[in-house]
């Protein structure tokens, strides 16, 4: 074999060497439900320093309502696909700590990778990137020293650590732990779905600074009801099977194409069908709440117009 053939072949293989040890991108992004009254947060940031200074630190939210895993899993949907690959997220809605539920590593197909309990925070993701991989944090090698008396506090014990060596390349995926089924605790919610004219879905999630009803029914979908603008949609609103919400309102491009205090139906800045009252809170104003037990039914009204 040529010397310089040779020297090729192993100047590549260093490169393909030093891309799988640093294919993360020393971007590492935090979601809890700690809330920031306290130092839960701080805590886990510190630890994330201590394991790399170089770590760049940023916030998906610290508000997820108390032990909501649903909205950890949406709140992890809405904002993963606009990371970079190479990511590293950690996410702790964990009313399970403790306890038998898994700890792991997800990476999705499109290189993003979640550390999280599998509690059901993966649902959505799974499903929309895919799972690459998934792996089980052992925690023999990936835990704080000094912590294996504590039981409470795993985000900043064995998630925010194993994140953070993860992010910073000191350990590769594959150094995580043992890989896994590449299945996750799913959440039993409404799919979008097209029936018989009908568009079924959840209430995924509200806009909660305003009160608006965002659903998992995405424009691809809603396209095949065939709905043009100010066209009349009947829209009837479901918890735990129970109707709690009927009404007629246009399909509109934005709020102030209706009169202060209507309703409309739009697309939302993720390009899913959502509900709201121009100026006002559609969800205060009917009690509506949103997650896995929450679902709609749309229809087209067509004989009615604006």
């Amino acid at each position: 074999m040529p010397v310089n053939f040779q020297r090729s072949v192993y100047l590549l293989l260093l490169v393909l060497s030093a891309f799988r040890l640093n294919a993360q991108n020393k971007l590492l992004v935090f979601q809890s439900d700690f809330g920031l009254k306290d130092g839960a947060v701080a805590a886990m940031k510190g630890v994330a320093n201590s394991v790399s200074p170089d770590l760049k630190l940023y916030d998906v939210t610290h508000e997820i309502p108390a032990y909501n895993i649903w909205e950890a899993a949406y709140r992890l949907e809405q904002t993963i696909p606009y990371w970079p690959a190479g990511t590293v997220f950690v996410s702790v809605v964990d009313p399970g700590v403790g306890t038998s539920r898994k700890s792991v590593v997800l990476k999705t197909k499109a290189g993003h990778y979640i550390v999280t309990p599998d509690n059901g925070t993966l649902t959505l993701i799974a499903r929309s990137e895919g799972i690459e991989a998934l792996r089980e944090i052992d925690e023999a090698l990936n835990r704080r020293n000094d912590s294996r008396q504590s039981y409470t506090f795993h985000g900043r014990d064995v998630y925010a650590y194993t994140g953070a060596r993860l992010a910073a390349g000191v350990i590769t995926f594959e150094q995580v732990g043992p890989e896994l089924p590449d299945t996750v605790v799913s959440l039993p919610h409404q799919s979008a779905v097209l029936e018989n004219g009908a568009l079924k879905g959840a209430i995924a999630i509200l806009d909660v600074q305003y009160g608006n009803l965002w659903t998992n029914i995405p424009d691809t979908l809603f396209q095949r009801l065939d709905a043009k603008p100010e066209d009349m949609l009947q829209v009837s609103l479901y918890h735990k099977g129970k109707q709690v919400y009927q009404g007629v309102m246009p399909y509109a491009r934005t709020f102030g194409d209706v009169a202060e205090g209507k309703p409309l139906a739009y697309l939302n800045s993720l390009m899913q069908v959502a509900f709201a009252l121009n100026m006002d809170n559609f969800a205060a104003r009917y009690h509506i709440g949103s997650g896995s037990d929450w679902s709609v039914v749309l229809k087209r009204a067509a004989a009615i117009r604006k």
